[in-house]
């Protein structure tokens, strides 16, 4: 599930890496669930993945374009774009369907414009680990 603004700068990371990844085939479904991602949780039912990975510009204090996991317990005290529903929530949700529910972050540096480059090279190294299935090299929170 990529999450984000495509007109709030780095928020639109989310979505910028959901249409990088459905450029390829690809073994997993990518979602690219915009400022709505309580939306698609229909979807994520109909499927039923073991794991689901959450991707979002997140708020964390670190230099742009650094990449965590961010545990579900730190999720509450952070600043996560504007969306719908509170993250923290849609996961206590989403763990009722799905094993393991990981939500990855990027620090932003800008939320107007473009998406930064800084941002935008770290999209691509999770990209790689995503389609080789490495993200348990990303850094935890």
């Amino acid at each position: 599930m990529c999450i984000g603004n495509r007109d709030g700068g780095d928020d639109g990371i989310g979505p910028h890496i959901a249409d990088t990844l459905k450029i390829d085939s690809l073994d997993f479904v990518v979602l690219d669930c915009g400022t709505t991602p309580e939306n698609y949780t229909a979807v994520v039912k109909r499927h039923k993945p073991k794991t689901l990975v959450l991707i979002d510009a997140a708020d964390m204090g670190l230099a742009a374009g650094d990449i965590r996991i961010i545990p579900k317990e730190k999720l509450g005290s952070m600043h996560i774009s504007t969306h719908g529903i509170p993250l923290s929530i849609l996961i206590q949700y989403l763990e009722k369907e799905v094993e393991h529910v990981i939500f990855i972050g990027i620090q932003p540096q800008t939320m107007f414009g473009e998406i930064s480059k800084p941002v935008k090279k770290s999209a691509e190294q999770l990209i790689e680990l995503l389609k080789k299935k490495k993200i348990d090299q990303i850094k935890i929170l």
